[in-house]
């Protein structure tokens, strides 16, 4: 995992504080009290709505600070029908290769790419301790989110995007996701990659060391 130096942390405490305490909105159908582990991704399927109405409901909570106790809205069930993935699950976390005519598809969208590269992957979280002076942004000053991975330059030049394919953990999109090379990170050198993941530092921690496949798509 990157190593970086330790920012303020009052801050991010403070910043915590005011979120545990933000006003349920009337719109909110329910509320879920968010577990070690959880992120928006995951609660959109548990609960079968919409990633970004689920949180369009929680405008003062960012995907990098979803911790344990917290409390999410969770809109109202009847109004994501309209959003909702008509796809089965079993067919939208499907991944399928044609290196003849390199495309590779998706979640049920079909991306050409160039090439392909095997990595060994870490992740890591928006922790002050792995994030250092500049916080939980990437290279360019971007917040960190699903999709942000952190690379060697000399191999993977930043702003290239990929489709991350072969990991397994409960806090990234099974199968396949799409991630842009927008941070780097000191211990990140050669064939090799860290992904940003929301959640808590021990959480992510549980990710280990994966042998992941990368397809630059176009």
């Amino acid at each position: 995992m990157k190593k970086r130096f330790m920012k303020m942390k009052f801050f991010a405490a403070a910043l915590g504080i005011a979120l545990a305490v933000q006003a349920v909105p009337v719109h909110a159908d329910s509320v879920h009290v968010a577990k070690e582990g959880d992120t928006y991704y995951t609660l959109s399927k548990q609960y079968g709505v919409n990633l970004n109405q689920l949180m369009n409901a929680n405008p003062n909570i960012p995907a990098t600070n979803i911790y344990a106790g917290l409390k999410l809205n969770i809109p109202a069930s009847e109004t994501m029908k309209a959003y909702a993935d008509p796809a089965p699950v079993a067919i939208s976390a499907s991944l399928n290769v044609d290196s003849g005519e390199k495309v590779v598809e998706a979640w049920g969208k079909t991306f050409a790419y160039n090439k392909t590269l095997k990595v060994k992957a870490t992740a890591y979280s928006s922790a002050a301790s792995e994030n250092g002076k500049w916080g939980a942004v990437d290279y360019f000053g971007n917040p960190l989110e699903l999709g942000t991975i952190a690379v060697d330059p000399s191999v993977i030049p930043l702003g290239t995007k990929v489709l991350v394919t072969g990991h397994s953990f409960p806090g990234l999109p099974k199968k396949a996701f799409v991630a842009t090379a927008s941070d780097t990170g000191s211990a990140i050198k050669g064939n090799r990659i860290d992904i940003f993941v929301p959640g808590s530092p021990q959480s992510v921690s549980n990710f280990g060391f994966q042998d992941v496949e990368l397809y630059f798509i176009k």
